[in-house]
C-alpha cells in the first residue's frame, strides 16, 4: 500500500513543483497559484515550488517504509 500512496503523492507534488518553475496557465495551477498568491503574495511561485519539492522528499519516504 506504500507503493500506492507514495507514487500518488510524488505525482501530484511533482506536477506542483514543475508548475511552479515553469508558471503554467493551466486551471488547476492557477486554482492554487491564487491561494497562495492570498497569503504570499509575489513570492507565491516560490513557495509552491519548495513545497512542492518538501512533499516529493516526504512522500519518496513514505514509498520506501522509511517514514510511516
Amino acid at each position: 500500500m506504500h507503493y500506492i500512496w507514495g507514487s500518488l503523492m510524488l505525482l501530484i507534488c511533482l506536477y506542483i513543483f514543475i508548475s511552479a518553475l515553469v508558471q503554467s496557465k493551466f486551471i488547476i495551477y492557477k486554482l492554487l497559484y491564487a491561494k497562495a498568491h492570498l497569503l504570499w503574495k509575489d513570492h507565491a511561485h516560490t513557495f509552491l515550488a519548495v513545497v512542492g519539492f518538501i512533499i516529493i522528499a516526504l512522500s519518496s519516504l513514505f514509498f520506501l517504509g522509511i517514514w510511516n
